[in-house]
Parts: structure tokens; C-alpha cells; sequence
């Protein structure tokens, strides 16, 4: 009997032991949770802020300023994504801004065809859209889906399982990112993220992106648009498979002048009612896309009250609300001012 009494006082102390063990370790990580506002805000806390670098002056010069800032040398096969513009829109990218930078890298100007017809909605029209812009003088001009598509998957998507994107993209071993910033009228703004996503997708890959999943048809697509959030993240998501395709091998340019509140797929956009802001550069399209947000929110020009209205009209900044959550970037960032 007394050995039983003893057996069972081991078996109690032992479970209060146990029990002391777990309850001081549950209370050390309560305590670094709180500390860290939760293990999830901690990890983030713990994580350097993605670089943006910004340079005021838009020039050839400064556009080679940041890109070597960057510390990511394009190597290889190099796409080089842009918007050749909309016949009938002068807001794009200048050819002569960008000669330097796009020779340099040996890059060919990659586009893929529109989804809502217009003057870019066929090889052949987009081509010669591409040459009447002038960008075929600087480089060689790629449209990615003349011979069709492949899919790239998406991780962790709630829309998209993947993202159809033009069939030449695999092709090339590295994409510099070479973005207009500007007002966009269905996604609020146009910057990296927006060109990485619908930019590289297929025609029936844009109407994918648009109709969050629902439709690949070109011609349905437009009778058959979600709830704004649902394409908001959808382009999200189809960034994030580019980003993934890519890793290491991409980097992000925006040039953020021509503030109109309408991207270069508008044939007859809003004047710009502010002036040029300059030129940033991030191997994180989230911090990239924000800190373009944050430098139209902070500056004194009176007429960016038409650019912050077309973009939070449209949610815009949910986009990178949902980007940053599925692991595409962060909006947290460190400006780096360039002289």
C-alpha cells in the first residue's frame, strides 16, 4: 500500500512538472507574440524593408543610376517588359529615356496581346503600334503570345490556379521590369505589379486576370467582371507566379512621369494634372508599387487630388494589401534618395 502511495505521489508530481514545463513556455511565447504583436507581425518586424531607390531627375542617365543601384545585373536572355502604348496614347515610355538601359542589358522589348481589341489586340497590329512609337528602333520587339500560351502555377491563390502567360516568356533567362507609373481605370494605377501580371499575360490570359478565374474568352470576358477586390487580387496572384517563375532573375523599374489618371491602354487618356515625381527602382514590386503611392500621396502639386481619386476609387491599394499577404512583397520599404 505504501509503495502504491508513493507510485501515485510520483505520477502527480510528475504530471505538475509537466505542467509547470508547458505553462512556462506557453507564457514565453505569449510573451515574444506580444512583443512582436503575434508571431506572424514578428517575423515580419524582424525583416530588413525592402530597398527603393529614387532618383528625381528623368533621364537616360538616371535610369542607368538605378539600375545599377539595384545591385542586379540582367544577365543572359533579358525581356524587357514595358507597355509600347495604345495607338492614339502618347504617355508611354520614351524610347530615347530608356535606349541606354534596354541596349545595355542586350534586351529585347517584350509585350503580349491586348484582351479588349483595340490597336495592340493582334500580332500584326501591335507590331506595327510597337514600331510607330519608335520602340522598334531601339530593340528587337517580341509579342510573347503570336504563338500562343503557357501557364505558369499559382501558390496560394484563392482566384487563380495559374496564370496564362505568353508562350515565348520561358525563353528568356532574366525580365527587367520597366514600368510606367501612372493612374489605371479598373485597377486605380498601373506600376510593377500590374505589369508583371496582366503585361505578361496572354490575350485569353488577361481576360483569365479580369474575370478572376471565371472566363479565358476575349469576347465574354466584359460581361462577366467580378467584384472589384476579386480582380484586384487576381492580378495579384498572377504577379506572384511571374515573381515565382523568376526568383532572383528580375528586377523592378518604374519611371513615374505623364501622371494622367489613365494607363498607356487608353487611346485618348486624361491630360496629367501634376507633375513629374522621378524615377524609383526595388527588387520588390510591393515596396516599388507603394512607395510610387506614397510619393503622389506626399507631394505639394495640388492636381494629384485626380490621381489619388482614381486610385482609391478603385481600391487600388488593395492590391498590395492582398500582394503583401500572399507573400509577393511588403509595403514596408527604406527610400534611398540618388543624386
Amino acid at each position: 500500500m505504501e509503495c502504491k502511495m508513493s507510485f501515485l505521489k510520483y505520477r502527480v508530481m510528475k504530471r505538475l512538472f509537466l505542467f509547470a514545463v508547458c505553462a512556462w513556455a506557453g507564457l514565453s511565447l505569449w510573451t515574444s507574440g506580444v512583443k512582436g504583436q503575434g508571431t506572424a507581425c514578428e517575423t515580419r518586424s524582424e525583416k530588413v524593408p525592402a530597398k527603393v531607390y529614387m532618383i528625381k531627375e528623368i533621364s537616360p542617365e538616371s535610369l542607368m543610376k538605378v539600375y545599377e543601384a539595384l545591385g542586379r545585373k540582367a544577365t543572359g536572355k533579358v525581356a524587357v517588359k514595358l507597355s509600347t502604348g495604345e495607338p492614339g496614347n502618347n504617355n508611354y515610355l520614351d524610347p530615347a529615356l530608356i535606349k541606354g538601359l534596354v541596349q545595355k542589358v542586350d534586351g529585347t522589348i517584350v509585350e503580349c496581346n491586348t484582351a479588349y481589341g483595340g490597336g495592340r489586340s493582334d500580332t500584326e497590329k501591335h507590331l506595327k503600334a510597337a514600331k510607330d512609337h519608335g520602340f522598334t528602333a531601339i530593340a528587337p520587339v517580341v509579342i510573347m503570345d503570336a504563338d500562343g500560351e503557357v501557364s505558369l502555377p499559382v501558390k496560394g491563390g484563392k482566384h487563380l490556379k495559374e496564370d496564362f502567360v505568353g508562350k515565348a516568356y520561358p525563353e528568356y533567362d532574366f525580365t527587367v521590369v520597366l514600368s510606367h507609373f501612372k493612374g489605371h481605370p479598373m485597377g486605380g494605377f498601373g506600376g510593377a505589379i500590374k505589369n508583371i501580371s496582366i503585361g505578361i499575360a496572354s490575350s485569353s490570359g488577361k481576360a483569365y486576370i479580369h474575370s478572376a478565374g471565371k472566363t479565358k474568352s476575349v469576347k465574354e470576358v466584359w460581361g462577366k467582371l467580378p467584384p472589384q477586390d476579386d480582380f484586384l487580387e487576381s492580378m495579384a496572384e498572377a504577379a506572384k507566379a511571374v515573381a515565382d517563375h523568376c526568383g532572383d532573375r528580375i528586377l523592378y523599374i518604374s519611371v513615374a512621369n505623364k501622371l494622367s489618371v489613365d494607363c498607356d491602354c487608353v487611346a485618348t487618356p486624361e491630360d496629367p494634372k501634376m507633375g513629374d515625381i522621378g524615377i524609383l527602382a526595388s527588387l520588390d514590386p510591393v515596396a516599388l508599387d507603394r512607395a510610387c503611392v506614397d510619393q503622389v500621396r506626399a507631394s505639394e502639386d495640388h492636381g494629384k487630388i485626380h490621381l489619388i481619386e482614381r486610385i482609391d476609387s478603385r481600391h487600388g491599394m488593395h492590391t498590395l494589401d492582398y500582394a503583401e499577404q500572399i507573400g509577393l512583397g511588403s509595403q514596408q520599404y527604406e527610400l534611398v534618395e540618388l543624386k
